[in-house]
């Protein structure tokens, strides 16, 4: 499974773990989650509440069930072991976030960092047709700040390097 949800991206692993510590350890210990997020996070909507509940799962670090949202047992521990050799969220992500693998396989080879309008031109494709079809004209855009997000996400998780002019290379190893 996939998810198409991303939120825009903190500035460090810490701000992730502010928002995962916010997410309940039992389903249904709070009676709505994503009201929950927004009265103690930094995160402003419900739709800020709800991307971040869809992505939290998509890196595995959150789970729904019939009774809620719930945070992983093993949560903590993937973001404390990040970095250690072990790179189990980049797996998650670059599997289960829809159009992730695909931005990182457009920097494959590449010689010299890439500019965020580049590597959409490359993913335009993963558009889906039905939305295409719906010729919104607002379509590119979202897509365009979509890969942005996927960036800067593969960024802070070390799959990627943001250069000072802001284009990006593939990490090495």
């Amino acid at each position: 499974m996939q998810f198409k949800p991303i939120p825009e991206p903190p500035s460090d692993l810490a701000s992730v773990e502010s928002i995962l510590e916010a997410v309940p350890e039992t389903a249904g210990a709070v009676d709505d989650c994503c009201a929950h997020l927004v009265d103690e996070t930094r995160l402003e909507t419900r739709a800020d509440a709800e991307a971040w509940l869809a992505f939290l799962r998509a890196l595995e670090l959150a789970r729904e069930e019939s009774a809620g949202y719930r945070r992983a047992e093993d949560a903590a521990d993937r973001i404390a072991r990040f970095g250690a050799g072990t790179d189990s969220l980049q797996e998650s992500f670059t599997a289960r976030v829809y159009a992730a693998e695909t931005v990182l396989e457009a920097l494959e080879g590449a010689d010299e960092p890439r500019s965020v309008e580049a590597i959409f031109d490359d993913v335009r494709g993963e558009i889906p047709a039905l939305k295409r079809a719906e010729t919104d004209g607002d379509l590119e855009s979202h897509w365009l700040e979509r890969t942005r997000r996927l960036l800067e996400w593969a960024a802070l998780l070390d799959l990627v390097q943001r250069t000072a002019d802001g284009r990006y290379l593939r990490s090495s190893g």
